[in-house]
């Protein structure tokens, strides 16, 4: 096995969400017996400040309740019948960008309420 050059893994950890960075960090702990010491927590503070406070509903698929979805989309969006229908059926349509995410949620929440597939991106 190739061994990875400091450089790799910083490039690698810049492509990481937050979760996945902080599942790695819980991942390293376990693996090798050892907890973040306080330095290591007080660095990553900033990095904890830049949480997302918004985010993108994305719809992935309609599910077997199109028409709804469509209506909902349509009203989500402002777009017209044939626009929506296109955007539903082609699927990895953004609903809503950059909204809070509390509303964000709610919106996501609708749509998977009426079966279809989404997604937030942060």
């Amino acid at each position: 096995m190739a061994k990875l050059t400091n450089k790799e893994i910083i490039a690698s950890l810049k492509e990481m969400t937050l979760l996945e960075i902080n599942d790695l960090i819980k991942e390293v702990e376990s693996e090798f017996g050892v907890s973040a010491s306080a330095p290591v927590a007080a660095a990553a503070a900033p990095v904890a400040a830049a949480a997302p406070t918004e985010a993108s509903v994305v719809l992935l698929e309609a599910g077997a309740n199109k028409v709804a979805i469509i209506k909902l989309f349509r009203e989500a969006t402002g777009l017209g019948l044939m626009e929506a229908k296109t955007a539903v059926e082609k699927g990895n349509s953004v609903i809503k960008e950059n909204l809070p995410i509390a509303e964000a949620e709610a919106v996501k929440k609708q749509f998977e309420d009426q079966g279809a597939k989404v997604k937030l991106d942060f």
